[in-house]
């Protein structure tokens, strides 16, 4: 009878045993790696003339790339403090002297510059036969297609991809990837021995891209403080656009007003005799800020 009761004693001890670990213990749940967050990233690349500054901003990110318009010209850092932007790139043409521009540009769906409006462009006897083909230059383009934001470059006429709107738009040229349209968007005209870019000689530039997967890339290229005369020329920018991972890529202007501002600190492109870098106000810019 008693070795009952001790083996009755021994199983109740060790069911409660059971039941304080089982009721208090912590179950042991497998950690998950998280990913790293989607940001935008700078990096710069040395080329034999001239040095690369780069800004990628991956799709899907918290970044929106959107165009930006100064009633009067001003440097890309003025656009920072105004907009609260983490980067900023020159983007559309404009006429230094008048300071109107001579690209498009809508925001949230509003056309905000009109080349038609500028009379100096309009009225120019030099420009009269190419005024079809610079009314309808590239443009770096945001639609919002349900609730997604996609970017893309096309030339002005073209419609809008059915199922979206057109938000944004920042017109300049010409494309640089797949193909470079310098002829058909009136830069170039050799008949009458047009090139109003000098597209093969080195110069300060700046571009935008687009990835197959749907990131943007911002280029300004830079002279060499040491060799200013030399940069890159349109069809190496091009090259340039397609080594970074862009299958669409167009020009945006450059020369004096190749500019590019990111978290705090400017670039600038083109430099003088000495070698210092020339500071020129613009028109219109590429804003890149949080959504």
């Amino acid at each position: 009878m008693r070795k009952i009761k001790l083996l009755a004693l021994i199983l109740i001890s060790l069911a409660m045993v059971l039941w304080f670990n089982l009721r208090f213990s912590t179950p042991s749940i497998p950690t998950i790696a998280a990913s790293p967050a989607k940001t935008i990233r700078y990096f710069d690349r040395t080329l034999p003339q001239s040095i690369a500054h780069i800004v990628l901003i991956p799709v899907n990110s918290k970044f929106l790339v959107t165009p930006a318009l100064s009633q009067k010209v001003a440097t890309v850092e003025e656009f920072a403090q105004k907009h609260q932007a983490v980067a900023i790139l020159n983007a559309g043409f404009f006429d230094p002297v008048n300071q109107k521009t001579t690209s498009y540009v809508v925001r949230q769906g509003k056309l905000i510059a009109n080349p038609k409006e500028n009379e100096r462009l309009v009225n120019n006897p030099n420009l009269k036969s190419y005024l079809g083909q610079i009314f309808n230059r590239t443009e770096f383009r945001r639609y919002l297609c349900g609730q997604t934001s996609r970017y893309s470059i096309a030339l002005h006429s073209q419609s809008t991809p059915a199922g979206c709107q057109l938000v944004d738009a920042i017109g300049a040229g010409p494309r640089l990837l797949p193909e470079l349209t310098l002829e058909k968007e009136g830069f170039v005209d050799n008949a009458n021995k047009r090139d109003a870019l000098g597209s093969n000689q080195p110069n300060a530039r700046t571009a935008v891209g687009i990835t197959p997967d749907g990131s943007v890339i911002l280029v300004m290229v830079a002279q060499k403080p040491s060799a200013p005369a030399n940069g890159i020329s349109l069809p190496a920018l091009a090259d340039l656009m397609k080594t970074l991972g862009a299958d669409r890529a167009m020009n945006l202007d450059g020369g004096s007003s190749s500019s590019l501002y990111y978290n705090g600190k400017t670039f600038y492109g083109k430099v003088d005799l000495e070698g210092n870098s020339i500071k020129r106000p613009v028109k219109s810019v590429l804003l890149v800020q949080e959504r």
